[in-house]
């Protein structure tokens, strides 16, 4: 497609990111990214290597000239623990765009949304482009916004579930009132799902467990990246009005 996402400045010819975990292999999650022909992936800055070279490394895999690398923090539940998390990403490879997340528990995986939005006003503060994990809460989505951080990532339904986007009206209210990218990260399970957050009218669309726990993660790749074109040409092209009755393709007046 000729439009490109552009986030913080940075322009992208796709609207769909992929995650770096859960894959068999780095090598795998190459294959998946060259498939789903994205240009940015996240990072878990807790989990994934990047500096022991005793260990194989995602860099070795995943060109961080190729990929725009998004740090996020994974595995955090509290500002404080973000916000170091984020403070070491860029001192390991100087990456000033992330991807907050601050978790409430470890059952839902939820996002704690007061500590979320402190995080975001201090990371702002201390020179950080925060893309931010959130409820679909268009409240806090405002909140968030109006704080600097320059994109909404509102779930879909529970990281790792493959629920689907299971708050449509939402979605659509926070897209509306946005004037940031918004991308529904977590709760992807299929290309559908891809396909309906683009109709909804974001602006991308964020997973991991989708691609990487799919029966063969490389052709799934390749219809999340199908789908979330169809869906942005769907929602660009404006669906047909839902009618309660039967509309015929070909006109009755005039029959023999």
């Amino acid at each position: 497609m000729s439009e490109v996402l552009e986030v913080a400045g940075r322009k992208l010819a796709s609207r769909l990111i992929i995650g770096t975990g859960k894959y068999e292999t780095y090598e795998q999650n190459a294959k998946a990214a060259e498939a789903a022909g994205v240009e940015m992936v996240t990072v878990a800055v807790r989990r994934v290597n990047l500096t022991d070279t005793d260990k194989p490394l995602l860099v070795d895999y995943l060109d961080p000239k190729k990929y725009v690398y998004l740090p996020n923090t994974a595995g955090c539940f509290t500002a404080d623990e973000a916000i170091r998390t984020l403070r070491l990403a860029r001192e390991a490879g100087g990456w000033d765009l992330v991807k907050l997340e601050v978790l409430a528990d470890k059952k839902t995986l939820y996002p704690d949304m007061e500590e979320t939005l402190r995080a975001a006003k201090l990371l702002i503060e201390d020179g950080f482009e925060v893309m931010v994990y959130c409820s679909d809460d268009p409240v806090y989505a405002r909140k968030l916004e109006d704080a600097g951080c320059c994109a909404i990532m509102p779930l879909g339904s529970l990281i790792g579930s493959g629920l689907g986007i299971i708050n449509p009206v939402n979605i659509r209210l926070i897209v509306e009132q946005s004037s940031v990218p918004v991308i529904v990260d977590a709760g992807v399970g299929t290309a559908s799902d891809a396909a309906a957050a683009m109709e909804l009218g974001c602006d991308g669309v964020l997973m991991n467990t989708a691609i990487a726990e799919a029966k063969d993660p490389i052709l799934m790749a390749s219809a999340m990246k199908h789908a979330v074109i169809a869906g942005r040409e769907a929602y660009l092209a404006g669906r047909m009005p839902k009618k309660r009755y039967a509309d015929p393709s070909s006109p009755l007046a005039g029959l023999i």
